[in-house]
Parts: C-alpha cells; sequence; structure tokens
C-alpha cells in the first residue's frame, strides 16, 4: 500500500508541477521576481544566466520532502519530492537541452511533440519584456502549436 501511495504521490506531483511552473513563470518570472529572470530573455554570452537559480525554488522542496518523508517513514510525501524531482529533470531536459540547446545532445529532431514545444518557447521569447507574454507552460502545448507541425511534416 505505501508503494502504491508513493507512485501516485510522484505521479500527481509531477503533473502538478506543470501547472506550478506555469504559474511561477507567469505571476513570479514575469512579475516581482523579473530581475532574475530577464536574463533568460536578453542574448547569452556565457552558459549560465541568473535565472538559472530559480532552480532551488523546487529544487529545495523536493530535498526536503524526501528527507523528511523518509524520517517519519511517510512515503507519500517522498513521492511528492521524487515527483517534483523528476519535475525538474525533465524541465532540464526539455528546456535547457531541447529548447536552448545549451547542451548540444537532442541537437535536431523530427518529433512533432518537441518541435511544437520548441514553437510555443519562441513564441514566448519573441516578447523581450515581462509584460504581455504567451506560452508560459513547457510540456502542455497549445493545439495549434502540434497542428502546425503536422502541418509541416
Amino acid at each position: 500500500m505505501n508503494l502504491l501511495m508513493m507512485i501516485i504521490a510522484i505521479l500527481l506531483s509531477f503533473c502538478g508541477m506543470e501547472i506550478m511552473a506555469w504559474l511561477t513563470h507567469k505571476y513570479v518570472m514575469h512579475g516581482f521576481l523579473w530581475v532574475l529572470h530577464e536574463d533568460h530573455h536578453r542574448p547569452s554570452k556565457g552558459r549560465f544566466e541568473k535565472n538559472d537559480l530559480f532552480f532551488l525554488i523546487y529544487a529545495v522542496p523536493s530535498w526536503l520532502c524526501i528527507m523528511f518523508g523518509l524520517m517519519a517513514q511517510n512515503y507519500p510525501v517522498v513521492g511528492i519530492g521524487i515527483g517534483i524531482a523528476f519535475y525538474g529533470v525533465a524541465y532540464f531536459l526539455v528546456h535547457d537541452v531541447l529548447i536552448h540547446r545549451r547542451f548540444k545532445w537532442f541537437d535536431r529532431t523530427s518529433n512533432r511533440y518537441f518541435r511544437a514545444i520548441r514553437k510555443a518557447h519562441k513564441i514566448h521569447h519573441k516578447k523581450m519584456e515581462k509584460e504581455d507574454g504567451k506560452c508560459f507552460g513547457m510540456l502542455l502545448v497549445p493545439l495549434k502549436y502540434l497542428k502546425e507541425q503536422k502541418l509541416e511534416k
């Protein structure tokens, strides 16, 4: 039963992180912490940006849930921490590797979904300022971008 509850917690927290990431991106990164996110919307000379500090917003709660959950043998809490961590790995692979190509691991893809993700993120980055942005999510892509990719194939 503990394992099942932990797996459910992992899946729910992973999915919930897309909602949390969208809200954080729109209202925190493009809001009162724009000072940290702004360099992500500007041409970058180095490999790292101030924006990279946002990983702490999720890494710390993930680590705390795993650590305290294990200490208390509360496996659903461990699952929440693992789900947050899995989303962090997905974020790194999709955002930093696939979209921004900060690491040249998957430089070319013909996958329709991945091309749609890149397109939505490109639309987001058309705005260089914090106001009037679009496409704040990472894994959920507006259907119109998926349809466009189908037509291009």
